[in-house]
């Protein structure tokens, strides 16, 4: 490899990791969410949990088999806005549901969420503790 080659190759690799360090013009200010999230006291398995920032900004994750959930931004990122999120947990399905279904998720933690919470600067824990009735 001659050394204009390999300088080049330098500089496309620099600035390939530099442009995935800084974060977008546009990306507002995140911490990282996780949390456990469990329905009448039995962790809650494969939930999809969403926080929406006041600004509209979404956040993303699935609950494990100990219903623990870790919240994804977007480009890689991890986390949620700061701020007060509203919060939906809803059962994800890996086909449309059949005629009839019903989320065992209440609606008033999805679709009609009464949930909320407040994303600090720092590590945040929001365990939710969802009851059925």
């Amino acid at each position: 490899m001659t050394g204009s080659v390999r300088l080049l190759l330098i500089a496309i690799f620099s600035t390939a990791i530099l442009g995935c360090s800084s974060p977008a013009a546009d990306m507002p200010e995140l911490a990282p969410v996780s949390g456990v999230v469990t329905l009448d006291g039995k962790p809650v398995t494969n939930a999809s949990v969403v926080f929406e920032s006041e600004k509209g900004q979404m956040a993303f994750g699935n609950t494990d088999a100990e219903g623990r959930y870790e919240l994804n931004y977007r480009d890689g990122y991890k986390g949620a806005e700061l701020g007060k999120n509203k919060v939906r947990i809803e059962t994800v399905l890996d086909a449309p549901p059949a005629p009839g279904y019903r989320d065992p998720i209440p609606a008033k933690y999805n679709r009609a969420t009464e949930l909320t919470v407040e994303v600090q600067p720092g590590a945040n824990t929001h365990d939710f503790a969802l009851e059925s009735k």
